[in-house]
């Protein structure tokens, strides 16, 4: 049975989140309809993640099975034709049954944005920002310093989905501008994330920010092991799935995004 890989991107504001919902619309659901409208059936929809309610996707991955007469069909354009317009198909194609969406993964980039001018905050940018007041850059930037190279992010991961142990390698922490001047964005690439961790690093940074918190405090709050030991969850606006990363024969962020790192 052919399998399709999927790259999508969305605006998370309406939604529950990726993942199909008892109450409330979410990303998964959508694309399972419309999916099951082009093949006269339905499929589950298999991502690399799940994206809590109001976070957004750049370039989220996903796949689902369809027969070998379906294969052929043009995904992209059949499902942009029928899904709503803050969830776009960017790019499909035919793989093999060995490529999984989630476990095929080699490691995974979001950013998150801080919106820093005190006077006001864009309308246009409401839904993609999180306002904070006269943060100081070079204490978060040394906070998220000790957050770098593999530890136990117990301490940055929310109750509520069990996994094998919480250690996980954080390749890089970049700060650079937004789209607007006044905008933050911190970039976080690492092999895997805890549940909400990238939204209790931006609560870390912001606490260092506004000198809440010692930047130095850092790698006690780590070896706590404790989600009682860290910041306040972040607010989920301001992050967004940058890219998923995967071995060469999976990759194609380059076919969407060209020469985009």
């Amino acid at each position: 049975m052919p399998r399709i890989k999927i790259i999508v991107a969305y605006v998370g504001t309406r939604y529950n989140g990726w993942q199909i919902q008892t109450n409330g619309t979410s990303i998964q659901e959508e694309l399972e309809r419309c999916i099951a409208r082009v093949n006269s059936a339905r499929v589950r929809v298999h991502g690399s993640g799940r994206t809590d309610a109001g976070v957004h996707a750049t370039a989220q991955t996903a796949h689902f099975d369809v027969s070998e007469s379906k294969a052929p069909i043009p995904w992209t354009r059949a499902l942009n034709s029928m899904l709503p317009k803050d969830i776009r198909v960017l790019h499909h194609r035919v793989t093999d049954t060995k490529f999984h969406a989630r476990f095929s993964a080699t490691g995974k980039r979001y950013t998150y944005t801080f919106w820093t001018d005190p006077r006001f905050v864009l309308p246009q940018r409401l839904p993609f920002v999180w306002a904070i007041r006269s943060p100081d850059p070079a204490a978060m930037d040394r906070a998220a310093s000790f957050l770098i190279g593999t530890h136990d992010f117990a301490s940055f991961q929310n109750a509520g989905t069990p996994v094998a142990d919480t250690v996980r390698t954080i390749r890089s922490i970049t700060r650079g501008p937004g789209a607007h001047p006044g905008e933050w964005v911190y970039t976080f690439e690492a092999n895997g994330f805890l549940k909400q961790m990238v939204r209790n690093l931006a609560g870390l940074l912001h606490a260092a920010g506004q000198g809440k918190i010692s930047p130095a405090a850092v790698p006690d709050i780590l070896a706590a092991a404790d989600r009682r030991a860290a910041p306040f969850t972040a607010p989920p606006q301001g992050l967004s799935m940058d890219r998923v990363f995967y071995p060469e024969e999976y990759d194609d962020h380059g076919l969407v995004f060209g020469s985009v790192p």
